[in-house]
């Protein structure tokens, strides 16, 4: 971590390659494009190693990759939902939204129908394992929060499952 700090790329690129996957999949969740994850990974890369000396505390170094995934994760995000747009031989594709048709969700889309705070929370405490304590000081917010947060979010999820008819009640 020394010698990654003090600017040696080959120590960097190690410490980065041990998380590399977890990066990858964190990405995923938020951007649902290959592609897109893998550019996420790149730019994660890159700003973690022109920032890696402002990291005071090494034990931390997942962590702050993890932060670093999410703010690129959640900005390519925003700006891939500016650029959609439907060319008009389509709109033939598309039914009438009145029309009645089955609702099915996976997991994916569930966690999609929470806003942002709520699917970063859920992602840490399921798919990173981390604690409330590091959730909380991840995203600067206090514990409580960070616990309310979730089950609010959990109950969000529970209610859009049971809506589309997946589970018996």
């Amino acid at each position: 971590m020394k010698k990654a700090q003090k600017g040696n790329d080959k120590a960097f690129l190690k410490l980065f390659q041990q998380y590399e996957e977890n990066i990858y999949r964190m990405a995923f969740i938020y951007v649902n494009n290959k592609d897109d994850a893998l550019d996420v990974v790149q730019e994660v890369a890159y700003q973690s190693f022109k920032k890696i000396h402002t990291l005071k505390k090494p034990e931390y170094f997942k962590t702050w990759l993890i932060k670093i995934t999410m703010n690129c994760a959640i900005n390519l995000a925003k700006k891939n939902k500016k650029v959609v747009q439907l060319k008009p031989e389509f709109e033939e594709f598309i039914g009438l939204e009145d029309e009645d048709i089955p609702l099915s969700l996976s997991l994916q889309e569930l966690i999609e129908t929470l806003q942002e705070d709520e699917k970063s929370i859920v992602l840490l405490r399921y798919y990173n394992d981390c604690t409330f304590k590091e959730i909380s000081d991840l995203l600067n917010i206090p514990l409580g929060t960070a616990k309310s947060v979730l089950y609010r979010a959990l109950d969000k999820l529970r209610k859009k499952y049971k809506e589309g008819d997946i589970c018996e009640r």
